[in-house]
C-alpha cells in the first residue's frame, strides 16, 4: 500500500490538495484492508474505509470503489462526476478526466470494461459494457465507447468511431506527401 501511495503522490505532482490523490489514498487503503485476515481488526477498518469513501465522494464527486482494479500511476486529472464500476480493470499509466463513466452497459448485466496501459480518457467520455480497450489508446472527450478498441487507436464520437493513432512523425510525413 505504501509503495503505491508513494507513486500516487508523485503521479499527482506531490500536491496534497489534488482531489485525485485523496481518492487514490482511500482506494489504496480499501484494497489494503482486504489483506488483514483477522476479522476483529478488519471489521473496524472496513467501517473506516466506507466512511472515508463516502466523505471522499461528497468532497470530490469521484466514485472509485476498492473492488475495481487500478494499475500503477493511475491519474485523476480533474475531479467531479467520475463514476467507476467495481468490476472495471485499469492498466498502468491511465489518465481520467472529469465526467468520465466506466461501467456496466445496462443494469443487471455484469461485465465492465478492461482498460489497457497508457490510456488517456477525455472529459465526459463513457466506456460501457464488457469491452477491451487496448494499450496506447486515446478516448476523445464525450465519446461513448461500447465496443472493443484495438491498441494504438483513437475513439471519438457518439457512438465512438475507432481511428488509427498516428505518431507525431507519421503525421508530418503524411502532410508532406499531400
Amino acid at each position: 500500500m505504501f509503495e503505491n501511495l508513494r507513486e500516487d503522490w508523485i503521479t499527482h505532482e506531490r500536491d496534497i490538495l489534488r482531489r485525485g490523490l485523496w481518492v487514490m489514498a482511500v482506494y489504496r487503503f480499501g484494497r489494503w484492508r482486504y489483506r488483514i485476515r483477522l476479522r476483529l481488526i478488519r471489521r473496524p477498518l472496513s467501517f473506516l474505509y466506507k466512511l472515508l469513501k463516502t466523505v471522499c465522494e461528497i468532497l470530490t464527486g469521484i466514485e472509485l470503489p476498492c473492488e475495481a482494479s487500478v494499475g500503477k500511476r493511475f491519474k485523476i486529472e480533474h475531479f467531479g462526476g467520475i463514476v467507476v464500476s467495481g468490476d472495471a480493470v485499469f492498466g498502468d499509466d491511465v489518465v481520467v478526466r472529469n465526467g468520465v463513466t466506466v461501467g456496466l452497459r445496462r443494469t443487471g448485466i455484469r461485465g465492465a470494461p478492461v482498460i489497457g496501459d497508457r490510456v488517456d480518457i477525455g472529459a465526459g467520455a463513457k466506456i460501457l459494457g464488457r469491452i477491451n480497450v487496448g494499450n496506447d489508446v486515446v478516448i476523445g472527450a464525450n465519446a461513448v465507447v461500447i465496443e472493443d478498441v484495438p491498441p494504438n487507436s483513437i475513439a471519438v464520437g457518439v457512438p465512438a468511431r475507432i481511428l488509427p493513432r498516428h505518431r507525431a512523425g507519421q503525421v508530418k510525413r503524411a502532410q508532406r506527401t499531400r
